[in-house]
């Protein structure tokens, strides 16, 4: 389909529509934002003696929305001056306008009906061929289209981001039956390659996928530490970083999100999925059905499971809510013999089986959850999807889990994990043990750098569609590593290129990481035409070991840290001047000597989400990597 995509109308500007306009904004999209027209005035547009004729007036709601979006934190917005490109309106006034645009995206309140209306006006104004998505979040897809034209329903289908759209990666595109194979492979395409996205395609099934699994998954934790009389503090000390997810574990990212929103979907599932075996599951516990009635709702309420208070000291401080009184209480220290075990554990893999092996409550509280969860997600297919990697895709893009469910149960051992399944009365579903039997002992494996997953239909291993366009280190390590040592790895990427991954802790930048790069440019100018240096850790580096460095000043070993900022001094020299080009690839932190290092190369690929700089003048440093030497050219360059 040879399609562009330049203008865009987002129909409501709520927190989800304004935050989606700007992340168009964001790629270099002009966007249309519009909103209803209030039907009264305020107290200060009747002092101002306005009316409700006035456009100041008439774009108040869609102005107000746009304006608390761009003063957000964290801001859905690169840069303010993008916001230049959304140009806002009303839908009295404006419809007509989406006639020039490619793509119209509504995002008003969750109500069919309300849709149903705004899609009344949009077929008045829409040029054949111009796609239309919904971005709901449960109400299905195909309810939309009654009294929709043939155009209109082969251009129709829900597109749904998660919030912030800027940050999620996930992006679920849902077809309805009359929707065009070519409108979904231009827009699972689009979004991956222009929005940044994890695009995965849904069946039009209460909550999609991503959230049909998540809330599952955080209402079956509810249920679980009541009947194992865990705290709050507890349920996200195991349930976070410890697990591969982020720092918000369960109960902070319901604060986040809104409480509201969980029992949304929640009711959502339970009303509309009578077959589901764990139906029972999305049933709110009491102490849930209070929170939500006393619009206990998370940060968007000022209270939660959390609630941020002023000290006697003045200093702010977190209470927990304790779930049997109701009441907030201090944050509590939280250890478990299982946690203690793995604090030296970085395979998350390995982490898992020691995880789910602990003798004490917190083993006990892993092996029921997995377990449960297991059982869920193969009960799921075909249900919601056909295909094991879209669940895996869904949940690490939308909620975060570095290791997704059929790759946790990877990690433990399928087989094995099912004989404690049995035992525990979380038996599968068939298809898991026809696969079992059909000698396939893994969801997923690893074939000459390909990653594959396990075909239900065909009992076969597939590759992933769409990871052929990628290099994924994780996937070429066994059998493209040519040098490696306790801090970096050279693999050959193809086509006559080395890349350089580091892998120490956090990867800062010490010693086996300079001999690393050393090293790579010596393999490329000998053997290969370029060198890249990247990484698929979560930061591609917090900068140079500066505990290290504190140590040796302590120690007063001033010979010691004047040869280490020489060597690095050398090794950034010789990424300027070495006879092939390198190419640094920075995302997420990227700090010091980091930072650095991009200074050096001959070009820089960054990610949109990449956070640079020299930092080392926060702790009284000055940058000795060559940063200081860059900075000072580039400011007479820029100001002769």
């Amino acid at each position: 389909m040879n399609k562009h995509i330049n203008k865009v109308a987002v129909l409501g500007s709520g927190i989800m529509g304004s935050r989606i306009a700007c992340h168009f904004a964001n790629i270099g999209v002009e966007v249309l934002l519009l909103d209803i027209a209030p039907k009264e005035l305020s107290e200060e547009e009747k002092a101002k003696g306005l009316t409700l004729d006035n456009k100041a007036v008439k774009n108040r709601v869609v102005n107000s929305s746009l304006q608390t979006a761009l003063k957000s934190n964290p801001s859905p917005i690169y840069n303010k001056a993008f916001a230049s490109r959304i140009k806002t309106g009303n839908f009295d006034d404006n419809m007509k306008d989406i006639a020039n645009v490619d793509w119209i995206i509504e995002v008003v309140v969750e109500n069919l009906n309300i849709k149903k209306s705004v899609f009344e006006q949009v077929e008045k104004y829409r040029k054949p061929g111009t796609f239309i998505t919904s971005n709901t979040s449960g109400i299905p897809i195909h309810l939309m289209l009654e009294g929709r034209s043939d155009d209109f329903q082969k251009y129709f289908c829900g597109t749904h981001f998660f919030n912030p759209p800027r940050y999620l990666k996930l992006l679920e595109i849902i077809p309805s039956p009359k929707t065009d194979k070519d409108v979904l492979d231009f827009l699972m395409h689009y979004g991956d390659l222009y929005l940044g996205k994890t695009t995965v395609l849904c069946k039009d099934t209460p909550a999609f996928i991503a959230n049909r699994i998540g809330v599952y998954s955080i209402m079956a934790l509810f249920h679980l530490m009541e009947k194992m009389d865990l705290t709050v503090d507890e349920v996200d000390k195991l349930t976070g970083p410890v697990l591969g997810r982020p720092k918000s574990a369960t109960f902070r990212t319901c604060d986040v999100v809104g409480l509201d929103t969980l029992v949304h979907v929640a009711k959502g599932v339970y009303d509309n999925c009578p077959n589901d075996e764990a139906r029972e599951q999305f049933n709110l516990p009491g102490y849930v059905q209070k929170m939500y009635e006393s619009k206990w709702w998370g940060d968007k309420t000022k209270q939660g499971f959390f609630k941020k208070i002023k000290g006697a000291d003045g200093k702010s401080e977190i209470l927990t809510l304790d779930l049997k009184t109701l009441e907030y209480k201090p944050k509590s220290k939280v250890k478990f013999d299982t946690l203690e075990a793995t604090k030296t554990i970085d395979n998350l893999k390995e982490r898992m089986k020691v995880l789910s092996a602990g003798k004490d409550k917190a083993g006990e509280f892993y092996r029921t959850a997995f377990y449960g969860l297991f059982q869920y997600i193969s009960n799921r297919i075909p249900e919601i999807a056909d295909e094991v990697y879209r669940i895996d895709a869904a949940m690490s893009a939308g909620f975060g889990w570095e290791l997704p469910p059929f790759e946790t149960w990877d990690a433990l051992g399928v087989a094995d994990t099912i004989k404690a399944m049995e035992t525990a009365g979380n038996k599968p579903a068939q298809w898991v043990y026809d696969m079992i039997n059909s000698g396939a002992t893994s969801f997923y494996k690893v074939e000459n750098g390909v990653k594959k997953y396990y075909d239900i239909a065909t009992k076969s291993y597939k590759a992933i569609p769409g990871t052929d366009s990628f290099i994924i280190l994780d996937n070429l390590k066994s059998t493209k590593t040519i040098w490696e040592n306790k801090g970096a790895s050279v693999i050959d990427i193809g086509d006559g290129i080395i890349n350089l991954e580091f892998h120490s802790k956090m990867n800062t930048i010490g010693e086996e990481v300079l001999q690393g790069i050393n090293k790579a440019i010596e393999i490329a100018e000998k053997d290969y035409r370029g060198l890249v240096i990247g990484n698929d850790a979560a930061n591609f580096s917090a900068g140079a070991n500066l505990a290290l460095v504190l140590m040796l000043a302590i120690e007063q070993e001033f010979d010691e840290i004047s040869m280490a900022v020489k060597a690095f001094q050398n090794i950034n020299m010789r990424i300027r001047y070495s006879s092939i080009p390198v190419v640094v690839a920075p995302h997420g932190l990227t700090l010091g000597g980091g930072c650095e290092m991009c200074l050096h190369a001959d070009c820089v690929q960054a990610a949109a989400e990449t956070y640079i700089g020299l930092v080392e003048f926060g702790v009284g440093l000055i940058p000795g990597g060559g940063g200081t030497k860059e900075f000072t050219i580039r400011s007479c360059i820029n100001h002769p």
